[in-house]
């Protein structure tokens, strides 16, 4: 267990910052499955409306460093393509 001041208040900053990491990872996992589900279910339009939530989720969990840049464009690419697939 920590003794010193700076070192407890480091210990409650880490467990926000988990927390809120957890969010926006869980977030973006979570619109990107929707975009699979839409497209399993060939419903181009719902397909469609899921991408853009899900590159949304993506880009905000990478501007808050929750994600690295090739995680970003790799998924980004492969659910646009999945997506323009469809007929």
């Amino acid at each position: 267990m920590a003794n010193m001041k700076n070192a407890k208040k480091a210990i409650k900053v880490i467990a926000k910052k988990k927390d809120q990491n957890n969010t926006f990872e869980a977030s973006m996992k979570t619109a990107m499955k929707n975009v699979e589900k839409a497209v399993l279910s060939k419903d181009k339009d719902k397909a469609q409306d899921a991408l853009k939530v899900a590159i949304k989720r993506i880009d905000k969990a990478n501007a808050k460093g929750v994600t690295t840049k090739n995680f970003v464009a790799r998924n980004k690419s492969r659910l646009t393509k999945k997506v323009n697939e469809m007929e």
